[in-house]
């Protein structure tokens, strides 16, 4: 509804939901367009009018920046934040300043009043979110790359639209979604809010498990408990947790705390299967309502019978390959 507003095919939200529901809008998932969006929910005016500067102002002075300044190294920038302390979803301290310091020289240059950038800094100055949806972009480029490889296990993709949990395997190619019932996400409400407030898992920010970082980095972000609940102890069990259900670990994104040992990547569905864990996915948790946005964070996991019906197609895909023989 708040993209009708925004895009210009409604005129406010009461008219974005009788366009919605009416049948002329076809509806997808941003994965199926080269996209992520992170969590969902909030869509007043106020976000209507951050959304028109961000298309007017911000976007364009970012994309004259990467021309002065050329390719930051994202990946460089996302070890470097892990070691001071984020596990870039939920804590995004490090890799905002990290990123800001990045730009900041080649913003300073663009062609864009001073009154303008400054209202970029600022923006930037006011969360430390800055940087959480740049690494959600790199995590679906990296996974993108890895789906579509015959006879892999390996998750490609994770997401939620507060109705449904979506799972797409890497030897499933294309848009092939096995969904399950999207779960609640537990953990702190902010003041005024409690459990029965929230709404269940939405938003395609779970693309930073799915490539080995937030949830599955806690270990290396001990201060994130602060915000989603649990112990230190919980959130380095965590990051081991996972090492038992993914391929391998990631030797560019290192946590000093274990040694340097490298980040779980890569969450194999036969893993999960044998095992019985379930990847961990740190999130905000959104108000059930639409239009309040976040109330809080905690911890959620994937259904379980998603992971049920993964290998399952995949044993029917490859079933044609192993014809039965008689004896």
């Amino acid at each position: 509804m708040g993209a009708l507003v925004f895009e210009g095919l409604a005129a406010d939200l009461a008219e974005a939901e009788r366009v919605a529901a009416s049948g002329q809008i076809d509806f997808s998932p941003c994965h199926e367009h080269d996209c992520v969006g992170s969590m969902a929910g909030a869509n007043d005016e106020s976000v209507v009018e951050r959304l028109i500067w961000m298309r007017d102002v911000l976007g364009p002075m970012l994309k004259e920046a990467m021309e002065i300044g050329g390719p930051v190294d994202l990946r460089l920038l996302l070890a470097q934040a892990l070691h001071m302390g984020d596990e870039a979803h939920n804590r995004n301290n490090a890799g905002t300043l990290l990123l800001f310091q990045a730009l900041a020289p080649s913003l300073l240059r663009t062609s864009f009043t001073t009154e303008q950038k400054k209202e970029v800094f600022d923006f930037i100055a006011s969360s430390d979110y800055f940087s959480g949806p740049t690494w959600l972009a790199m995590a679906k480029a990296a996974m993108d790359a890895a789906h579509g490889i015959e006879g892999s296990t390996v998750v490609t993709t994770m997401a939620r639209n507060g109705v449904e949990f979506g799972l797409r395997v890497s030897g499933l190619p294309g848009n092939h979604w096995l969904t399950g019932p999207a779960q609640k996400v537990v953990g702190p409400m902010f003041a005024g809010y409690k459990p029965e407030d929230s709404g269940l898992d939405i938003g395609d920010s779970a693309i930073s498990e799915t490539c080995g970082f937030g949830g599955f980095a806690m270990a290396a972000a001990p201060a994130i408990v602060a915000l989603v609940g649990g112990t230190v102890e919980e959130a380095v069990a965590y990051t081991r947790d996972m090492g038992q259900i993914t391929t391998a670990e990631n030797p560019n994104l290192t946590i000093p705390s274990l040694g340097f040992q490298g980040l779980p990547t890569g969450i194999d569905v036969r893993k999960v299967l044998d095992t019985g864990i379930l990847p961990v996915i740190n999130t905000a948790i959104a108000h059930k309502e639409a239009g309040i946005g976040m109330i809080g964070a905690g911890i959620t996991h994937p259904p379980a019978e998603v992971f049920e019906k993964a290998i399952i197609a995949l044993a029917e895909k490859l079933a044609p390959q192993f014809p039965r023989t008689e004896n």
